[in-house]
């Protein structure tokens, strides 16, 4: 297993001013000295292999994937696969084994106007086409070596536990989940269930903790999705109240990447003080199954 981290710690993609004045260099140099072996792409990296490899690789580090958007609710599967072009190219050339989707057509999660009590659900009738298409996507991507890995979201129309299995159950072989324990939790899902339910469908892991009473706080005053990450809802693995202990003991095959991706106001919470935070808490904990 080898740990990563994602760089929304530095420069957060969905609301820019958040790290909008932190360099990918300092983010980057930073990574390494917290300890990493490798990162998640953010808006900062540049989206071309001849111009990001030369950078990893002056910080020692790997590219471990990079989201992206999916609009299969608007759009279908082979518009979809044209559309992504650019950004699966990227992963391939820069040696990822997945990619990470997420519907985005109608969500409110990078929207601070809309309350994350406000976002669109998918009527029954519509989760046999979405999971048609996904599947024909993921298949495209399994076809150029790369694992399309399903990213639950708040804000989005697979937020909650019983929405992960409806897509799951919707969606064919190639799409695999991407487990978030901090979306999990955040959505009234026990991620600690999820690990033990879909653990030979697991591709990629989210290590993100979650502050309760912040949680409670954005269900209470009706906050928008970025309202509660400013808050501080989102922290480093073993700085709120995810058992990763229990998680990683659910996954006991699991040999790919472990990513922290805790958004937070860099203001409040200093990136590479954070950093360093949740990967010795995870350190410790993968030392413990060897």
């Amino acid at each position: 297993m080898k740990l990563g981290i994602n760089p929304i710690g530095w420069s957060n993609d969905d609301l820019r001013e958040l790290g909008g004045e932190t360099s990918l260099d300092t983010c980057l140099a930073e990574t390494k000295l917290a300890g990493y072996d490798g990162i998640e792409l953010g808006h900062k990296f540049p989206r071309v292999a001849g111009q990001l490899r030369p950078i990893m690789a002056r910080h020692g580090l790997d590219l471990v994937s990079g989201w992206y958007s999916t609009e299969l609710l608007t759009r279908d599967a082979d518009a979809e696969i044209a559309a992504m072009r650019d950004h699966l190219t990227l992963l391939r050339e820069m040696g990822c084994g997945v990619l990470i989707a997420a519907e985005c057509s109608n969500t409110v999660h990078g929207n601070q106007a809309v309350a994350l009590a406000d976002r669109p659900v998918l009527a029954g009738s519509g989760w046999a086409e979405f999971g048609r298409r996904l599947t024909k996507v993921a298949e495209a991507v399994a076809a150029e070596g790369l694992d399309l890995v399903y990213h639950h979201h708040m804000g989005t129309v697979v937020q909650t536990g019983p929405e992960i299995d409806r897509l799951m159950d919707a969606c064919g072989p190639a799409v695999r989940l991407l487990l978030d324990t901090g979306h999990a939790t955040f959505g009234g899902a026990d991620p600690v269930a999820l690990a033990r339910q879909y653990r030979d469908r697991i591709g990629h892991v989210h290590c993100k903790d979650i502050r309760p009473a912040i949680m409670a706080r954005v269900w209470a005053e009706r906050m928008s999705f970025l309202d509660g990450v400013i808050e501080g809802v989102f922290t480093v693995p073993g700085d709120g109240m995810v058992d990763f202990a229990a998680v990683l003991a659910e996954l006991p095959g699991y040999d790919r990447w472990l990513v922290v991706e805790a958004e937070q106001d860099p203001k409040k919470a200093n990136p590479l003080v954070y950093a360093r935070m949740g990967r010795e808490h995870l350190a410790r904990l993968v030392a413990a199954r060897a």
